[in-house]
């Protein structure tokens, strides 16, 4: 548990949520038996940084369940509305705390120094190093 699936390489100050979709989409598990690799999960467990509209909205229109907790902004705003905000969304705490193995599965790929500290100055090394890295977790 705990193995990366998928991953893209952006600068340092772009923002989760920009690039939630095309690491979605990238993600393929082969299946045991004949036929397509799954490319649907049943539920995704995000943090803060994947508490946006678009991100909802675009697991809702797949039917995936998600549990990301409402950022404080964005729940001053839905209250400050009153009824025209809507209801939040569904949140379950006892799911979220399934989330720590996604940290562990960062903490593990910056124990290489190279990943941690962005040696490399090209995106195509660095993307390289993180790739061989996930491999050496899946082996």
């Amino acid at each position: 548990m705990g193995r990366p699936l998928a991953f893209t390489v952006t600068g340092g100050n772009t923002n989760d949520c920009t690039q939630f979709t095309a690491v979605m989409d990238a993600i393929r598990v082969p299946r045991l038996g004949p036929g397509r690799p799954r490319v649907r999960p049943d539920h995704v467990i995000g943090d803060k940084g994947h508490s946006s509209k678009a991100v909802r909205a675009w697991l809702r229109r797949r039917g995936v369940g998600h549990t990301v907790p409402e950022r404080v902004d964005r729940i001053r705003n839905r209250l400050r509305r009153g009824s025209r905000g809507g209801r939040p969304p569904a949140f379950d705490q006892q799911v979220y705390k399934r989330r720590n193995v996604v940290e562990r599965c960062f903490n593990r790929l910056k124990q290489w120094r190279g990943i941690a500290t962005r040696y490399d100055k090209t995106a195509e090394s660095y993307q390289a190093a993180v790739t061989l890295a996930s491999l050496l977790m899946w082996a």
